[in-house]
């Protein structure tokens, strides 16, 4: 959150950067819980980036797709632009399970009011020096270069006209 927001300020944007998430949630529980914070925010952007937790549990694609396409909607009925981030899963869930998985992104990444993100942890995953010992979360020196994989994607829906 605090590598967003000072890019944005170097860069001369001035949105307010808050963290919604939860640590852990699956896309049920951040559907579940967005009506609430939609009521307290209108974002002017909403970068989304679940389904990890989900696909790491099982949960079958089609309920994935379910809840991110619920998330979607809500978000664009707010009026804020999205970026979607796209979610890749270990090897070791089957190649039927990653195909279906993969394709929820690019089937929601594809609608008018979304943009996909490529992979956060693109060059990070398969380094063990950037990664914890769970080989699944990042460590803190990956934060900017997870900043930097999501930056060209992000930066068409950034405006330098936003109020402070």
């Amino acid at each position: 959150m605090f590598q967003l927001r000072d890019r944005l300020t170097s860069e001369g944007y001035w949105y307010k950067v808050i963290n919604a998430s939860i640590s852990g949630e699956t896309t049920h529980g951040a559907n579940s819980r967005l009506d609430g914070i939609l009521k307290e925010i209108t974002p002017d952007i909403t970068i989304v980036e679940l389904g990890g937790n989900d696909g790491l549990r099982g949960f079958p694609p089609t309920e994935i797709r379910d809840n991110l396409l619920q998330i979607i909607e809500k978000i664009s009925s707010s009026g804020s632009r999205i970026l979607l981030v796209e979610m890749l899963l270990p090897p070791n869930y089957g190649e039927a399970y990653i195909e279906k998985f993969v394709a929820v992104y690019k089937r929601l990444g594809s609608r008018d009011n979304v943009i996909l993100s490529k992979f956060i942890l693109d060059n990070i995953a398969d380094n063990p020096n950037l990664m914890q010992s769970d080989g699944i979360h990042p460590k803190a020196e990956a934060q900017e270069m997870m900043l930097d994989n999501l930056w060209p994607d992000l930066f068409p829906l950034l405006d330098k006209d936003v109020a402070q």
